[in-house]
């Protein structure tokens, strides 16, 4: 044997024994749990492991390096795959927390999430949502570098790859996803496809019988097969070909074989989402030839050979930070201006242009003001992308002169050149398409990359396709902001199926996320400030498709009380109140008015604007109790929406004005009046609730 056949035979026994370390501390963490998926990992490990050791770029040593290549497992129930990775390649994941998969307190959930562990891009489990969140992830990169690149300074430089499985390519997210990418020409997004055939409940011949390729090629992906998903040698050629097709998305379809190796249950769906068993474990092993004790084996060798990732990284987050240095010579205004968004902080004074609303009986939708304030800040905020589900006209999401991101040089591009409207990858307009699911999961991954603050609007009736982006969203403290307008049955004549009646209940159901539906053009001023500053979690705003007053803040409260969620907009003068009213967006507006008519009955009434039930209940009790005193029993709360929750704020003396049916066809006011919100009708229920508690 040559010495260049020995070398071979000795690099070839390695990765053998590397990608079987993947498998084995996977299917032991599995089996200590006695809950998971051990499937995708023994099947998946060839395919990760040549990806991690010969084209990731990232620093173990530094999980948020920013021009890290991404990763994200989209197939999120092969977590221990993952956490093998990490623990391997030198992440803080020691091999106590492989011990502890799926355990009270430990840092190796069921399904990854964003953070915990380190490493962790994004959180994924729900089929679909990863594969949407790595084009927002694709869209960032492309972005940033598009903004900030200069000749000979590529400081945004880096590629998003993805495992995706079976069940993420049925997901409808992932179609809608996928169909941008392809349109959009990502070509630095790279995909590998678990091409198991086998699902938690059947084999794909049952369910999933399209030609995929095809199919992403005709979405406009490059796709290439590799047939043996134990060929390392294949998997690395089709990722480097992935990587020369720069015009286009790839997707690499690889033949794996779910629960590689174990004698009994290797291509059964028995494989996918429980433990093998212990006789099934050491007949696997057996198989393999890997030594059936002890548990949680780590050859030293391999070990040494995955921590080069250590150096490796260190050496490759040195150099960027060398060509960043010297970028900032060149380029210091861009260079602080993105330092800036790798922080994540707002320049100062990035709110000065927000305009103050005078008084106006007329007033104006809070939509048309929401799109205002949009206007005022985008020119500070390079990092605030968005657009909408084909509603820019109508939810007012459009950065004039912002530019669209298309690919440069594409048929879109070159029919609004002219115009100047295509700034290619520059643009900060992003056209989703009629796609709101892909939208939210998309806008997931925008901020999961960071750099950016995303932006997306559809009519609120529409939330409910989003809503698992949204929940997801919310679940990673995410910095996203959602615009939902045409807010209530006001939309009048659209009907019942586009007049929202239970999702503002629906979305403040969801643990994190901050819901703010603003009554006039000021509060929307101050509420699109808190979506902005507030980095730490998702915001909702909740806007009017109809013209709303703006209030005279001479007279009453200023509209940053929307700050701490609930406040006394207008009180009885020198006495204690006897009745609260209480709304939230355009029904303020008619409580305000029943309280003028009230106060010519000598009822002493407190009018409490109640724009956040989530920045409301975060203020300190004796905030709460002095806008809602117990004292006073008598409440009536005004909501043209669901009155589920509402019973908590008026108590069980209260009452409140809803819609607890779905809605009609008709012009808005029409219904409004058919429906009890009218002023006639709030300042009746209010004196009826007076006297009963007087």
């Amino acid at each position: 044997m040559s010495a260049e056949t020995a070398m071979t035979s000795d690099a070839d026994r390695l990765d053998q024994l590397s990608v079987n370390t993947i498998r084995f501390l996977s299917v032991d963490a599995i089996q200590k749990a006695n809950s998971g998926h051990p499937g995708l990992p023994l099947g998946a490990a060839p395919m990760a492991y040549v990806l991690w050791t010969r084209f990731l770029r990232h620093n173990p040593a530094n999980p948020q390096w920013f021009n890290r290549d991404r990763f994200v497992l989209s197939a999120g129930h092969g977590s221990m795959l993952l956490y093998s990775l990490l623990h391997l390649t030198g992440y803080d994941v020691p091999l106590e927390q492989i011990k502890l998969f799926r355990q009270w307190g430990s840092r190796t959930p069921g399904h990854p999430e964003r953070g915990l562990p380190p490493g962790v891009e994004t959180t994924t489990g729900p089929l679909g949502q990863g594969f949407a969140n790595g084009v927002g992830m694709a869209i960032a990169e492309a972005y940033l570098a598009a903004r900030y690149n200069r000749p000979g300074f590529e400081i945004i430089s880096h590629y998003t790859y993805g495992l995706v499985s079976d069940g993420d390519l049925m997901e409808g997210v992932a179609a809608e996803a996928a169909s941008l990418a392809g349109h959009l020409k990502l070509g630095k997004l790279i995909y590998l496809y678990d091409d198991n055939r086998i699902t938690l409940a059947c084999s794909t011949h049952l369910t999933f019988t399209e030609d995929r390729a095809r199919r992403f090629a005709a979405y406009g992906w490059h796709t290439v097969s590799v047939e043996d998903g134990n060929d390392l040698k294949a998997i690395a050629q089709a990722i480097h070909a992935a990587r020369e097709e720069a015009g286009r998305p790839s997707l690499i379809l690889v033949r794996t074989h779910i629960g590689y190796g174990s004698p009994n249950k290797q291509d059964t769906f028995a494989a996918h989402g429980s433990p093998l068993g212990e006789e099934e474990v050491k007949l696997t092993k057996q198989n393999l030839g890997w030594p059936t004790e002890p548990p949680f084996l780590v050859p030293k060798e391999v070990e040494q050979h995955f921590r080069r990732a250590v150096e490796q990284g260190r050496e490759l987050e040195d150099a960027w930070s060398g060509r960043l240095a010297a970028y900032e010579r060149e380029y210091p205004k861009e260079a602080a201006e993105l330092r800036q968004l790798m922080k994540g902080e707002l320049p100062q004074g990035w709110d000065a242009g927000i305009p103050l609303f005078a008084a106006d009986a007329k007033g104006l939708a809070t939509r048309v003001v929401s799109g205002r304030v949009l206007q005022a800040i985008a020119p500070q905020l390079p990092g605030l992308i968005g657009g909408s589900a084909d509603l820019n006209p109508s939810t007012q999401t459009e950065i004039k002169d912002g530019g669209d991101f298309q690919s440069p040089g594409s048929a879109a591009c070159d029919r609004q050149g002219a115009a100047g409207g295509c700034w290619g990858y520059a643009g900060r307009n992003l056209h989703f398409g009629v796609r709101e699911h892909a939208m939210g999961a998309i806008m997931n991954g925008l901020a999961a990359h960071g750099g950016i603050i995303p932006f997306g609007g559809t009519f609120l009736v529409f939330s409910d396709y989003m809503r698992p982006a949204i929940r997801l969203a919310a679940l990673m403290g995410l910095h996203v902001i959602y615009v939902f307008t045409h807010d209530s049955i006001a939309v009048g004549e659209d009907g019942a199926t586009h007049q929202p009646v239970e999702q503002l209940a629906s979305l403040r159901a969801i643990p994190g996320l901050t819901v703010i539906r603003p009554c006039d053009a000021n509060e929307t001023a101050i509420a699109w400030r808190v979506a902005v500053e507030t980095r730490d979690r998702p915001v909702a705003l909740i806007l009017t498709r109809q013209n709303v007053p703006t209030l005279d803040r001479g007279r009453f409260a200023p509209a940053g009380g929307l700050r701490r969620g609930a406040y006394v907009l207008a009180d009885a003068p020198g006495a204690r109140p006897e009745l609260i009213l209480m709304a939230s967006g355009s029904e303020v507006a008619l409580i305000v008015a029943a309280w003028q008519k009230l106060a010519e009955q000598g009822v002493a009434v407190r009018v409490v604007s109640m724009p956040s039930w989530e920045l409301f209940e975060a203020q300190p009790a004796e905030y709460r109790e002095s806008v809602l005193p117990r004292s006073v029993a008598a409440r009536l709360a005004v909501e043209a929406g669901v009155t589920l929750g509402w019973h908590k704020y008026v108590g069980d003396r209260g009452d409140v004005i809803g819609v607890n049916r779905f809605g009609a066809s008709a012009p808005g006011p029409v219904v409004m009046r058919e429906y009890g919100f009218s002023v006639e009708n709030v300042y009746q229920r209010a004196l009826a609730l007076a006297r009963a508690n007087a």
